[in-house]
C-alpha cells in the first residue's frame, strides 16, 4: 500500500518551503519522492531583513532535500502578486534547533 505526503495536489503550484536553516524558498513544485525531496522550477529565495525590503534571489531549477525541509505550504498567488515586497520588513527566521 502506497502512502500519500499531500503534495501530490501541489504539483505545478506554486509553494512555499521554509527549510530548516529559516531559508524561505518560492517556486513552482514539479516534482518529489518517498523521502519528500522535493523539485522546484523557477523558484527564488526571499531573504527577510528588518532595514530594508525583500530581496529575492533568482534560484531557478532546484532540489531541496526532505531531511532540511521545515515547511510546505501553498502560495496564494493573487495575494502574492499583491504585496509591495519593497517594502516589507520581517525579522529573518532563525534555525530549527532539534
Amino acid at each position: 500500500m502506497a502512502t500519500t505526503t499531500g503534495l501530490e495536489s501541489l504539483v505545478d503550484q506554486i509553494i512555499s518551503v521554509i527549510t530548516n536553516d529559516g531559508r524561505n524558498i518560492v517556486g513552482v513544485l514539479k516534482g518529489f519522492d518517498q523521502a519528500t525531496n522535493i523539485i522546484l522550477d523557477e523558484s527564488h529565495e526571499r531573504v527577510f531583513s528588518t532595514k530594508e525590503g525583500v530581496q529575492q534571489h533568482v534560484l531557478g531549477l532546484y532540489i531541496i532535500r526532505g531531511d532540511n525541509i521545515g515547511v510546505i505550504g501553498e502560495v496564494d498567488e493573487e495575494l502574492d502578486a499583491s504585496l509591495d515586497f519593497s517594502k516589507l520588513r520581517a525579522h529573518p527566521l532563525k534555525p530549527v534547533v532539534h
